[in-house]
């Protein structure tokens, strides 16, 4: 018989962790919703099959969604450029209140050619994510049903790169072709922080915000060079 190795402790999750910043929060809460715990609860006292949550990720070609993942997963950041064909795929486990999530990461090509192949995948992203712990926010966005997450969708550009910006509303129009708008969570993700004097920055996030309120997406700028998020 298989037995799978304990979840890392990281991957342990007994608080709600912070959003990025109050006003980058699509709806910021101090600690889970009441039903989550209370759901959580139950599943704790029963028999606990692995609830599996997925995530896809999209956006232009080489903002970074490749490092974000490998940041995110395996907390490494490789220098060496590859740009992802297809479409790539990374499987997380979480403990969140004493229950087990299995989070499926698919990683999409952002190459025009590749589009009519990650698009294929865009269906049914069922989720939870720019700290390995604090994306598990949003289950407590979700208390009518608190094991079953509604769909996640991660949209990444570059800080540095204001077309990056403006391309966001494109690729999200392309992923609720397959998803219900309304059934959606989103966060609208910075990357290459560290590449951006502090002015600078300041300047694209506050685009970035206006963007993200638009969406009604959940607003992050990170670093997968430094892990700063």
């Amino acid at each position: 018989m298989n037995v799978l190795a304990p979840v890392r402790r990281d991957r342990v999750i007994a608080d709600l962790p912070p959003c990025f910043r109050k006003e980058a929060a699509l709806h910021p809460r101090p600690a889970f919703h009441p039903a989550v715990a209370s759901a959580c609860q139950e599943q704790r006292t029963g028999t606990v099959g692995f609830k599996i949550s997925k995530i896809i990720v999209v956006g232009d070609l080489s903002v970074g969604k490749t490092c974000l993942i490998n940041r995110f997963c395996k907390d490494t950041f490789d220098k060496n450029y590859k740009a992802t064909i297809g479409v790539d795929f990374e499987m997380e486990r979480f403990e969140v209140l004493g229950v087990p999530f299995s989070l499926q990461l698919w990683d999409t090509a952002g190459q025009e050619r590749f589009k009519c192949i990650a698009s294929t995948y865009y269906r049914g992203a069922q989720g939870e994510l720019p700290t390995a712990s604090q994306l598990l926010i949003l289950l407590s966005l979700s208390p009518s049903h608190p094991l079953l997450p509604p769909p996640a969708i991660v949209i990444v550009f570059d800080v540095n790169d204001v077309a990056s910006l403006e391309h966001t509303r494109q690729w999200l129009a392309d992923a609720l072709k397959e998803n219900d708008p309304s059934n959606v969570i989103l966060f609208l993700v910075g990357s290459k922080k560290d590449l951006s004097s502090p002015a600078q920055y300041s300047l694209m996030e506050k685009d970035a915000l206006k963007v993200a309120q638009e969406m009604q997406a959940e607003y992050w700028a990170v670093s997968s060079l430094t892990g700063e998020s």
